[in-house]
């Protein structure tokens, strides 16, 4: 069974910075042969893309956070990272790491004055 763990959520005021990261254990070889990334799910709404990065370096950001986050994946270790900048109330959600179908357990961020 595949496990994703994630780490690096947490409180932060608005216009602040976090990196969220993603350890998946599987070998480097399988790793890289498929898509990883982030979505997030605020309350009372639907979990929804944030930063996807494909196998084949294509990546994908949703509108919304497009010049403020950045996805980054390193296939020798297995992970998968968000570094997100200005951060506005609105990223609030749990972020939950993904590859091949296989989710992590979630991350909360909450960004607060």
């Amino acid at each position: 069974q595949v496990q994703l763990v994630e780490s690096g959520g947490g409180l932060v005021q608005p216009g602040g910075s976090l990196r969220l990261s993603c350890a998946a254990s599987v070998t480097g070889s399988i790793f890289r042969i498929s898509a990883a990334g982030w979505y997030r799910q605020a309350e009372t709404k639907q979990r929804a893309v944030v930063a996807l990065s494909a196998s084949g370096g294509l990546i994908h950001y949703a509108d919304s956070v497009k010049g403020r986050f950045t996805i980054s994946r390193d296939n020798a270790k297995n992970m998968v990272y968000l570094q997100m900048d200005s951060l506005k109330p609105e990223d609030t959600a749990v972020y939950y790491c993904y590859w091949n179908n296989f989710w992590g357990q979630g991350t909360q961020v909450t960004v607060s004055s």
